[in-house]
């Protein structure tokens, strides 16, 4: 069963006051209202049912930003996926929009119905076609190349589903997370990635073949830099954001984590974990239906 998100006991008008800016704070974040973007909504017709392991997975606001975090790091450490962020996206001047737009087609893919979420993927495959470029070394790349896509997803896999598990369903069972795996291979299918790894033992052992092809440069370091030190709105948003970061970089393997030069929590570990679970355990207990 996941962590728990009982709150204290509050009166009803403060906890409905503090339900509505946590819920207000989220949803500003992660939609753009200036292009008046709304929260996407489950739907009954989605790619995968409302009890399937994906949809739990993915339906925490906290461990999902843990594992993007994560996952970051670890793609910027393929060059071809690199050069495709530096060369074509705006993640420099606006890391914001470029997160809000990962996030949203998570969330479309994963809960609106399934036209919404087909139309979505069409969409970014036409963006990765247009996606091309040359390396430093000669060599071509492209955005919608197989191999560049599968490492793409399996960083995502791994991060999203273990940050679950450190901060959500730490007993989850062998069985959900193969289950995971499973589902979480149709979208990435669907956008032309191969090989797809199904199963945790496969997604691990794909990971450590592409290692000899991974590298970090000043491009690499610049990144990630901008990925840990994102600017935040608040005070309160910028320590959430550095727990969640924090907690990313504790979530990546020791290879990863000594390539970028970071370093774990060590004796601060507890510290920064009991800080994401208590933010984690106030954003489900405000997302949770009230009861009448």
């Amino acid at each position: 069963m996941p962590m728990s998100d009982a709150m204290p006991v509050l009166p009803r008008p403060i906890a409905d006051a503090a339900r509505t800016a946590l819920i207000g704070r989220v949803r500003a974040t992660f939609n753009d209202q200036s292009r008046g973007e709304k929260p996407v909504m489950r739907s009954e017709h989605a790619l995968f049912p409302a009890d399937s392991v994906i949809a739990r997975v993915h339906g925490d606001v906290t461990t999902m930003m843990v594992g993007g975090i994560a996952a970051l790091l670890m793609q910027m450490l393929h060059p071809a996926t690199l050069a495709g962020v530096w060369d074509h996206s705006n993640f420099r001047t606006d890391m914001l929009g470029r997160l809000r737009r990962t996030a949203r087609f998570i969330a479309i893919t994963t809960y609106a119905d399934a036209g919404s979420a087909e139309a979505a993927i069409a969409r970014v495959r036409r963006i990765h076609s247009a996606v091309t470029g040359t390396l430093p070394d000669g060599t071509p790349y492209r955005a919608d190349d197989p191999a560049s896509l599968a490492w793409v997803h399996a960083c995502e896999a791994l991060c999203f589903l273990d940050a679950w598990i450190a901060h959500g369903e730490p007993d989850m069972s062998v069985a959900d997370q193969e289950r995971y795996f499973e589902e979480a291979a149709v979208v990435p299918r669907a956008l032309g990635a191969d090989p797809v790894p199904t199963t945790r033992a496969d997604t691990i052992a794909y990971v450590q073949a592409m290692r000899p092809a991974l590298r970090v440069d000043h491009r690499t370091r610049d990144v990630a830099r901008r990925v840990i030190e994102a600017p935040a709105r608040t005070i309160g948003e910028r320590s959430v954001q550095r727990l969640a970061t924090q907690a990313a970089i504790d979530l990546l393997p020791d290879w990863a984590r000594a390539m970028h030069g970071l370093r774990r929590s060590g004796l601060a570990r507890p510290i920064v974990a009991g800080g994401v679970d208590a933010v984690a355990g106030a954003l489900r207990w405000a997302f949770r239906t009230r009861a009448a």
